[in-house]
Order: structure tokens, then C-alpha cells, then sequence
């Protein structure tokens, strides 16, 4: 009897941190050809946002993602560069990933970040006056 091969490729997950226009958010996503399962990522240094009423690393979708599809991604914001920074919050945090594939492969990877490299950063910010 042949024996059934495992679909091509593999889920390949990853985290980063976003920088547009001043916002930075934080991006859990699938850049692998299958569904992930059972995603969690710990960070080694625990970090605020929302102008520091909120511990971002700690969210529930970082503890236990059940499931991301294939090139899925889930984006939440952090802040505002500006808070950020001001706050002194950390800049260097690795993030530690693991997860399964749908044949309950395990996967692990570190992925090791620098937010210092934001902090000079320019933007232009648009606002629009609207009379009533």
C-alpha cells in the first residue's frame, strides 16, 4: 500500500513591526504555502502601547492563535512613534515563535527586532479643516 505525501510546503510564520506615517503596529503573519496551528509568541521583554494603557505583548492573539491561514495576516496597532519612544519603552525584543503544521509538525523560529531604527524617521501628517 503507497503512503499519502505531505502537501507541499510548509507554514512559515512571522512578526513584525510596522512603521507607516508615525503609527507602529505589530503584524502576526502566514508567509508559508499552508495553515499554521496552535501560534504563540512570547516576547522576551514585555512592552506597552496605546500611550501606555495597554501591554501589547501580552495580547491573547500572541498566546494562542488556533489557526492562520496561508498568507493570513493579523495586524494590531502599537502607537504612536512619538509615545513610544517618549515612554522609553524597549527597542530591542526578539520574538519567539511556535506553531504546528496540519500534521502537527512542530515549528519554532526567533526573530530579533530594532525599533531604534523608526525613531528618526519624518513623516507628514494631513489634516483637513472641514467648516460646518
Amino acid at each position: 500500500m503507497a503512503q499519502a505525501k505531505a502537501p507541499a510546503g510548509r507554514p512559515e510564520v512571522i512578526v513584525e513591526f510596522l512603521f507607516d506615517r508615525g503609527i507602529l503596529s505589530i503584524s502576526l503573519r502566514n508567509i508559508g504555502t499552508r495553515a499554521a496551528k496552535k501560534v504563540t509568541v512570547s516576547f522576551d521583554r514585555s512592552f506597552t502601547g496605546f500611550g501606555g494603557s495597554k501591554e501589547v505583548s501580552s495580547l491573547s492573539v500572541f498566546r494562542n492563535l488556533e489557526f492562520l491561514g496561508p498568507a493570513r495576516e493579523i495586524v494590531t496597532l502599537l502607537d504612536t512613534s512619538a509615545s513610544y519612544f517618549a515612554r522609553n519603552q524597549p527597542t530591542r525584543i526578539s520574538a519567539r515563535l511556535s506553531y504546528l503544521d496540519a500534521e502537527d509538525r512542530k515549528y519554532a523560529a526567533t526573530i530579533d527586532h530594532d525599533l531604534e531604527v523608526y525613531r528618526d524617521l519624518t513623516w507628514v501628517s494631513s489634516t483637513t479643516n472641514h467648516e460646518v
